[in-house]
This record gives structure tokens, sequence and C-alpha cells, in this order.
């Protein structure tokens, strides 16, 4: 297809797309001649990934090439592909080490590794941006007065264990490698926020199952 009809099935103005193809978020077509090219279905997909990230993830044009790289690095093998293009994505700063209640948070969530027996989670603690957000976020809890231990934690945990299954039994039915660490950023930057509002929705619902609507 031409840059028109590219622009036409993806609703990206030509204008964008020939940003993202400067910016490198984009291959370039197959050369027609000097000023003609011409894109494939391929070009479609990754297009429309592309304007997600930016639109809906929020995410600057320097992240998403950032993010996009590890994406299409063959040299990686699968886990670390997706997880180079995962921990691209923003992240909570570095917390304070001094700060009292963080050191009580990484306590609590190395007992809560250790009880459920994440001995690759532990191996990634000195770098996993995931680990750092949730030695914040328990010691965001601990400082305003709730007790976050890793008991308290633990059925949530297992809940996101289970998710995490679906989320990798759905990577693997996709046929690429690139493919497949893409559907993880898809799942990062798309399926986070729906997986907030399910919960959310549950809440409501609960809550008026429990309390009524008074």
């Amino acid at each position: 297809m031409r840059l028109a009809e590219l622009s036409e099935r993806s609703g990206v103005s030509t204008a964008t797309i020939k940003y993202y193809l400067r910016a490198g978020l984009l291959a370039a077509g197959r050369q027609v001649n000097t000023t003609t090219a011409e894109y494939d279905e391929e070009h479609l997909r990754r297009l429309r990934l592309v304007r997600a990230m930016i639109q809906v993830g929020g995410l600057p044009v320097a992240k998403v090439r950032e993010v996009m790289g590890h994406v299409d690095d063959e040299s990686l093998g699968r886990t670390m592909r997706m997880g180079a293009a995962l921990w691209a994505l923003p992240h909570v700063p570095e917390p304070d080490e001094d700060d009292e209640y963080v050191r009580a948070a990484h306590r609590e969530v190395g007992e809560l590794l250790d009880k459920l027996g994440w001995g690759n989670a532990q191996a990634l603690v000195t770098i996993s941006p995931a680990h750092r957000s949730l030695v914040v976020a328990v010691a965001a809890f601990r400082r305003l007065g709730y007790d976050w231990t890793s008991e308290r934690m633990l059925p949530y945990a297992e809940l996101m264990h289970r998710a995490a299954v679906l989320d990798l039994d759905f990577v693997e039915t996709q046929p690429s490698e690139a493919e497949k660490a893409e559907v993880a950023v898809i799942g990062a930057v798309l399926a986070e926020p729906m997986l907030q509002a399910l919960r959310r929705l549950a809440q409501e619902e609960e809550s008026a199952r429990r309390y009524g609507f008074e």
C-alpha cells in the first residue's frame, strides 16, 4: 500500500507517519522510485502499536523508540527481550534507601518473595523496576500508618501470578518473537489500566453488595 492508504487504514495523518519514519519508530517502506514507497501489513500493525503507546499510554516518542528497540533486538532471548522492553517503560524513581519506611518495605517484600518461592524475582531485586515500584508503594502505605505486611500482600501476589499465567499464555499465541515482546508491552501499556478499571468496578459491586446504596 502507498502512504495515503496506510494513513487511511491507520487513522494516522501522513505528516505524523513521516515523522514516525524519521524518528525511527517505523521501518522504511520498500522504495518503488525516488518519491514513492510501498508499505505492508507489518507497517500497519506497528503503526497502530506505536500510536497506542503514545496516545493511550502517554509515552513520549523517545521512550517509545527505546522500548521498540528492545522489542526488535533479536540478540536477546525471550525473557530478556520482554524484560528489557518492559523495563524501558516509565517507572517510579529510586527510593531513599536511608528512609526507615523504605528499609521496612524491603524486608516485607523480601519475606513476600520468599513465601511465594519466587527465586527468579529475588535474583532481580537489585535491577527490577517492578521490585522498586513495589517497595516504594509499601513504604508509602507504612508511612501513612497502614501496616502492609508480607502476609497481607500474599493473596494479592497469588492473584497476580494467576494473571501472569494468563498473560504469558496469550503471549505464546503470537507468531514471532518480536510480536511476543510487543504483546508484553501492550499488556503493560493497555491491559494494566484495564485491570485497574476492573478492580475498581469489582470494588464498587462488592461495596454495594455489602453496604447497599445508603
